[in-house]
């Protein structure tokens, strides 16, 4: 768990000379450029196999390669820009939007045209990379209503995409339409490094490549599946596999994730169920937008012989959705408002209730343009309010120093969304179809189911909305020092959990919460699970305090825009114990050894290996008491107390005894194994050092031997001897038949 420090000022203004309002129009723009990406190939999807020369199932890779590079690239690209700098990423995913559309512009071929397409898919952390940069730079009371237009950028560009290339389509050749979004990345790349701060909060730590390797190939598996299983066949041998694939993979990468130090994911702050259940509510929003622009422009397109297509152009169909993305633009300002007044919950909820009434709309209009204009509107106004209200939902449950990272997974599961929407409509349409002539077209029933899917899914998402944490009433003010300011209205709260750097639980720490101008505004102290709370505060500004006794104080600024803020801190002692591990009897030391640090309430607060010459360095530790235990397999642990001071390293010089194991099954002389057989060693000198009785099955296991020439003597029957050899780390299997002269 890794913790960002900035000073107060750092996170309530902006640099000088540089304003709010230019900062959120350069960042809501490079989002919609990197959108109209998503959006810009849609015209050309029927005439692809004749300008690439390849059957229609190989030209559908040119849409699959981006959404599996997005896939790859969101979450990556927020733990980067959480460590390195969000700002130097986001330049290089629009760099990668200006490049992949240079290599379209000059493709004639599928193969390029794929790289392509995949280069653009890697830009599509700028828009949580953005909403990240806004949370670092903006002040309080601007970060509600920009985050809400940077998050709707993402179906704004889409919308208004869709006409715009439809119209270069039929009015230019096709290459036009990858030079058109090449200039217009090109012009993003220009505006966010002329006028875009870079944040100055990070997260540090090492980058998990085994973590970023193993979800980026459990997406793959699962999104293959998902947009090709059509194609292959959802029964067929491949897309189970890659489903089967993906699930073991997943859990796989989750027991990393679990375990290492500093993961590419924090599962346990994802696991908090405000950023639990936003991010399932965007799998359902991200299904509910797409369906809309499958639906839709299919409508409008299909001949009128067939009884309920409009027979219009894709410029038309363009046109008539263009609408539905400029209201989603509109509806930004309105969500924050309502997420300020009401919190984000309210505004989730509104807008899956909005989303469903769209979709409930057109399941009965249907039969001209204007009436499906109406129904895209709606949808787009409910996708609106929800998508405001996500990026506060998500950044009001995480760490500062996490906010990339939280923000590109939610992003991540709109696009599983999108893509698992993707599938269902095309089963559907498949399946549910009608003759035109030689034609097998879908029957308008297909769309009518896909439209009433859509608005269950918006209701699902209202139901799994009603359980997010609302606002919390407020509270009379408490007494002492523990309280906030009395009178002031109790409209947001921190809380979090205190830990070591190892991760263990820093119990009775103290929580200390001062306001813009250095005074106490309230104090907590975290519990025997090191949890704090610090309630009835109001929106604005504050710098938490933290310290426990015998840790390095930490502090950090916060901001609350009404919805709950919350923070961990992973605190460092200034403690470090040095020394050696070498085995008993001599000097030669112990490589690889696992030597760990525990305080006197038996917590971990320190853990690291032996280097090669069997030399360790535990650092960060408390002050204090603290016990150092050395380990390592076939050895006998052995452990000393020390005390930490903080002016000098402790030295603790350890060593290991060796051990060996011997185990085996003694069987009578019909070959069963014999019960209640004695299994003495004596070691070569003739001491007699261990005994044991086999059980039921005949098996006896020895262990804690030291290395060295033993000798096992078996009775019950006629006794039986055998001289072995224990060695360090490999265990001796000694079986025992008692009517055999050699052992098997």
């Amino acid at each position: 768990m890794t913790h960002a420090l900035t000073r107060p000022t750092e996170a309530q203004a902006p640099p000088p000379g540089v304003r709010p309002d230019t900062v959120v129009a350069v960042l809501a723009f490079s989002g919609i450029v990197v959108s109209l990406m998503q959006t810009l190939i849609i015209p050309l999807v029927p005439v692809l196999p004749q300008l690439l020369g390849a059957s229609a199932s190989d030209t559908s890779w040119a849409i699959t390669a981006t959404l599996l590079a997005a896939a790859i690239a969101t979450p990556t690209m927020g733990r980067l820009g959480d460590m390195y700098g969000k700002r130097r990423l986001l330049l290089v995913s629009v760099a990668m939007l200006v490049v992949g559309s240079v290599v379209c512009a000059l493709s004639s071929a599928l193969a390029p045209m794929v790289v392509g397409r995949a280069l653009q898919g890697l830009s599509s952390g700028v828009i949580p990379l953005g909403i990240s940069i806004m949370r670092d730079e903006l002040p309080v009371e601007r970060l509600a209503g920009a985050t809400a237009l940077m998050s709707a950028s993402l179906g704004v560009g889409g919308a208004l995409g869709l006409p715009a290339a439809a119209f270069l389509a039929e009015k230019a050749d096709w290459h036009v339409l990858f030079w058109t979004a090449a200039g217009l990345g090109a012009v993003a790349a220009v505006l966010v490094f002329s006028l875009v701060p870079e944040s100055k909060v990070r997260a540090g730590g090492r980058f998990d490549l085994p973590g970023a390797l193993g979800m980026s190939v459990a997406l793959l598996c699962l999104l293959l599946a998902i947009s090709k299983g059509s194609d292959w066949g959802w029964g067929s041998g491949l897309t189970l596999g890659l489903l089967g694939a993906a699930v073991v993979i997943l859990l796989a990468w989750g027991r990393w994730e679990l375990r290492t130090p500093q993961p590419l994911v924090d599962l346990r702050t994802t696991a908090r169920r405000q950023v639990l259940l936003t991010n399932i509510a965007s799998v359902v929003f991200g299904f509910a937008m797409f369906a809309m622009s499958l639906a839709f422009p299919q409508l409008i397109e299909l001949p009128k012989s067939t009884g309920y297509g409009l027979g219009q152009t894709m410029l038309v169909a363009g046109l008539a959705m263009a609408p539905g993305g400029l209201l989603m633009m509109a509806t930004a300002p309105l969500s924050a408002r309502i997420s300020r007044t009401m919190g984000p919950k309210v505004t989730l909820m509104a807008g899956a209730v909005v989303v469903a009434a769209g979709y409930g709309l057109s399941v009965l209009l249907m039969s001209a343009v204007w009436q499906l204009m109406i129904g895209a509107a709606v949808v787009s106004a409910g996708i609106g309010l929800a998508y405001g209200a996500m990026p506060a939902l998500v950044m009001g449950a995480v760490p500062v120093s996490e906010t990339a990272a939280a923000n590109s997974l939610n992003t991540l599961m709109r696009s599983i969304g999108t893509s698992v929407s993707s599938a269902v409509a095309g089963v559907i349409l498949a399946h549910v179809t009608m003759k035109l002539g030689p034609l097998t077209l879908p029957a308008q029933n297909g769309f009518r189911i896909i439209l009433a899917v859509s608005a269950c899914a918006a209701l699902g998402a209202l139901v799994i909305a009603a359980f997010l944490p609302g606002r919390r009433p407020s509270v009379t003010a408490r007494p002492a020092a523990e309280s906030a300011v009395p009178g002031s209205p109790a409209a947001g709260e921190i809380s979090g959990s205190l830990r070591t750097t190892a991760g263990a639980v820093v119990a009775d720490g103290t929580v200390t919460v001062t306001g813009p101008d250095g005074r106490q505004v309230s104090r907590a102290r975290s519990g025997a699970d090191g949890d704090y709370a610090v309630r009835g505060l109001r929106p604005g500004t504050y710098t938490i305090i933290v310290t426990a006794a015998g840790f390095e104080p930490e502090a950090v600024s916060v901001s609350l825009d009404g919805a709950g803020a919350v923070r961990d801190f992973a605190l460092a002692g200034g403690g470090v114990v040095t020394g050696v591990v070498r085995r008993t009897g001599g000097a030669a030391p112990v490589a690889g050894a696992t030597v760990a640090a525990t305080d006197v309430a038996g917590r971990v607060v320190g853990s690291t290996d032996c280097a090669e010459d069997g030399t360790f360095s535990l650092t960060g530790l408390p002050t204090g008491e603290i016990t150092v235990v050395a380990q390592l397999p076939s050895h006998v642990p052995h452990a000393e107390t020390v005390v930490i001071t903080g002016r000098e390293p402790a030295v603790a010089d350890l060593f290991l005894r060796a051990i060996g194991r011997l185990h085996g099954t003694v069987t009578d002389p019909g070959g069963r194994g014999l019960a209640r057989a004695t299994v003495s060693v004596a070691a070569g000198d003739g001491d007699l050092v261990a005994s044991i009785v086999t059980d039921e099955d005949g098996r006896y296991e020895l262990r804690d031997l030291a290395p060295g020439e033993y000798t096992v003597v078996t009775s019950l029957y006629t006794p039986t001897v055998r001289h072995v050899s224990l060695t360090v780390g490999e265990p001796v299997i000694v079986d025992v038949d008692l009517v055999a002269t050699q052992p098997r």
